[in-house]
């Protein structure tokens, strides 16, 4: 018989019905329903460790930034398995916060995917350390995907160089260029303007055979950080889900991977709490360095 799982819901009371209806489908049961302005109890609500549903769509700003703190700090104390819902001009200040933690954000979310959303956290929220163990999971994946980006870079190179006439023996002279690709010039600058020109390329295939056959959200958003690094200019949460092009929660959802993974990281706004900044990690900006240096000697187009 599968556990039953208590949710504490913090919704509008006009949202609170069809919040409660969800968690029932859920499988889940409604520990407590809270109205926006009593978000300061959360912590008195989370005992037994259980679910937390946020409904942030249609509530307003200055409403939010009052209980984001409060929702920050149920977070820091308890760590619950969280489930936000929202609409896009909510991404920036609801990810401020909450990006990067155990939060799953749902943008313009439809009740089935809310219910089957749930119904994840809860079965998480009843299996002692699942969840970081799919996060784990999720952020090995990326890691591997990186590395084959990698692999396939310097098989690029291995077999321009073969076309070119250039031979080499033994696994030392594989090494040797396997090392070369691994390393960026310092005299070698990436033009921008090459990676804005691959991103619209990318882009112009959707408007001829539609969208859903060539999403790569991970990949479009690297590739939109790394043109703002270059060009000195900063990306907001909700500019690096439109670069994504796909649904918002899909964009969420890939902006925590990459985090996990250690490729992106988010930067506070200093000016405006209710804001962060995605850039480029350290790691992640020298596998796109190595990427684009490695695709220019091997004579192929950044794709």
């Amino acid at each position: 018989m599968r556990e039953m799982f208590d949710v504490v819901v913090l919704a509008a009371p006009a949202r609170q019905r069809g919040a409660e209806d969800a968690v029932t489908m859920a499988g889940g049961r409604v520990a407590a329903t809270l109205n926006w302005d009593e978000a300061e109890t959360l912590i008195d609500r989370q005992l037994g460790n259980p679910v937390l549903l946020i409904q942030a769509e249609g509530i307003a700003g200055a409403v939010i930034d009052a209980a984001l703190p409060h929702i920050g700090s149920a977070i820091d104390v308890l760590a619950p398995h969280i489930v936000v819902t929202l609409d896009p001009d909510q991404i920036d200040p609801v990810a401020a916060v909450l990006l990067g933690t155990a939060a799953e954000l749902l943008c313009d979310a439809g009740t089935g995917q809310l219910v089957a959303m749930l119904a994840v956290a809860g079965r998480s929220s009843t299996r002692s350390g699942l969840s970081d163990r799919v996060r784990e999971d999720e952020g090995e994946r990326l890691q591997r995907l990186n590395g084959e980006i990698a692999r396939i870079a310097d098989l690029l190179v291995r077999l321009t160089d073969g076309e070119r006439g250039l031979t080499g023996s033994g696994d030392g002279a594989v090494e040797a260029r396997r090392s070369s690709f691994g390393v960026k010039p310092a005299s070698e600058v990436a033009d921008p303007q090459i990676i804005r020109q691959a991103i619209r390329a990318r882009r112009l295939r959707d408007s001829f055979f539609g969208d859903g056959l060539f999403e790569d959200p991970a990949w479009d958003m690297l590739l939109d950080l790394y043109a703002a690094h270059l060009e000195g200019s900063r990306v907001s949460v909700s500019s690096l889900c439109i670069a994504a092009a796909v649904a918002p929660t899909t964009a969420l959802r890939w902006i925590t991977r990459l985090t996990e993974a250690g490729l992106v990281e988010r930067l506070p706004d200093p000016t405006d709490r209710r804001r962060a900044f995605m850039t480029l990690s350290g790691r992640g900006l020298d596998g796109m360095q190595g990427y684009v240096a490695a695709a220019r000697r091997a004579g192929v187009p950044i794709a």
